[in-house]
């Protein structure tokens, strides 16, 4: 079996573009991937083409050798790259898993659960007021959630201003009251502010009962989020924005947090986010992986769920997708009300497939962006801000 071509879908799904791919054999199997990121769709689809030369007329059961090729081929290339590696990786183990018959999880060992804890993301696009927060929050929890995360801060960077922190802490607080103690709540800070301002606003808020306190200060050196999560009354927890495993190594000599959250694709696939899982399971962490893609992304991170025992929770935006996109695959995964649980999928590979004619319906908007520091991005429109406005 050979690697004939690589072919790329970029999507518009509403907010943001979605970069699919589908890599092709001489046989009947083909392997599908995702490689979104925010705001570089067409750049990483240009990179997924420019470096296809290194899979084709290769054997795409040969996972690892085909990956690391495409890595160490061009060093410290970044996100970009990792995607590019990650994207072909995962195809080439759909088609690996649909060669044999089995899912992915079955190839890595075996199934340790049929189903995680999954958190709401996507679900409030609405004023940024308790009273609307709290009705777009009954949604979610309609749906079946029992776990939610929100940003509630609006525009604040650096350095909050009282009545900024008390915006959030109200919008925090209604939510809290309406659903009482089972419902966890995430905040994610997007790396607003800075390390003692992180703190600062974390101490005020922890009499919320927060689950965790997400990316609380500036990416730029992995050792400030230690720094405040060993002051912070709130877990802390990060990873997102890591492209390479020694970056977790970072958090684990740090200490303090104990919640990390890779992002497969960015990290560069399923390989690479197993070894982020073994160092965190070493030092007493636990994954919980970022996931703000489309739902072959989704399926990506169920497969981990699958296999790997220190597996705390799974981010979830597909529910809160444009209706349409239910359409776009073969599998999406149910929500249990009972327990907030997503289901794992079953069929061979990565147990997703594509519809193709759906996606020619919706192509790439090159509006489609989220920018968290423009005015009113709560409601998730999607449009990009024109610099001269």
């Amino acid at each position: 079996m050979k690697i004939t071509d690589i072919e790329t879908y970029t999507v518009s799904a509403g907010w943001k573009n979605w970069l699919f791919i589908k890599v092709l054999t001489d046989t009947d199997y083909y392997g599908i991937a995702e490689a979104t990121i925010n705001g570089f769709i067409k750049t990483t689809e240009a990179a997924v083409h420019e470096l296809k030369y290194l899979a084709l007329g290769r054997d795409p059961r040969e996972v690892t050798s085909i990956a690391r090729k495409i890595i160490s081929t061009i060093q410290d290339a970044g996100h970009i790259h990792r995607l590019v590696m990650a994207a072909v990786e995962v195809a080439c183990w759909d088609i690996l898993g649909k060669s044999l018959g089995v899912p992915i999880y079955q190839l890595l060992g075996g199934k340790v659960r049929d189903s995680i804890l999954g958190y709401a993301n996507g679900w409030y696009r609405a004023e940024r007021t308790p009273e609307n927060f709290v009705k777009a929050a009954e949604v979610a929890v309609k749906k079946g959630f029992h776990a939610l995360k929100l940003d509630p801060f609006g525009l604040s960077r650096n350095f909050a201003s009282e009545d900024e922190v008390q915006e959030a802490c109200d919008i925090l607080k209604a939510i809290r009251h309406k659903f009482g103690p089972e419902l966890k709540i995430m905040i994610d800070v997007h790396c607003r502010f800075t390390p003692a301002e992180a703190v600062r606003i974390a101490q005020r808020m922890q009499d919320l009962d927060l689950f965790w306190w997400e990316e609380p200060t500036t990416a730029e050196r992995e050792c400030l989020s230690n720094e405040v999560a060993m002051q912070s009354p709130i877990r802390v927890a990060t990873g997102e924005q890591f492209d390479k495993i020694g970056k977790f190594f970072t958090l684990a000599q740090g200490g303090g947090i104990s919640i990390w959250q890779p992002e497969p694709m960015s990290l560069g696939g399923i390989m690479n986010t197993l070894a982020v899982a073994h160092i965190a399971e070493a030092n007493g962490a636990w994954i919980a992986p970022h996931q703000s893609g489309g739902p072959v992304a989704t399926a990506v991170c169920l497969q981990l769920a699958a296999f790997i025992p220190n597996f705390l929770i799974q981010e979830h935006f597909d529910a809160f997708n444009e209706p349409w996109t239910k359409e776009l695959v073969t599998w999406m995964p149910e929500i249990n009300p009972e327990n907030g649980h997503l289901s794992i999928p079953t069929a061979p590979g990565l147990g997703i497939d594509l519809n193709l004619d759906l996606v020619k319906d919706h192509p790439y908007d090159p509006k489609a962006f989220l920018d968290i520091h423009q005015q009113g991005w709560e409601k998730r429109l999607g449009v990009q801000r024109d610099e001269k406005e």
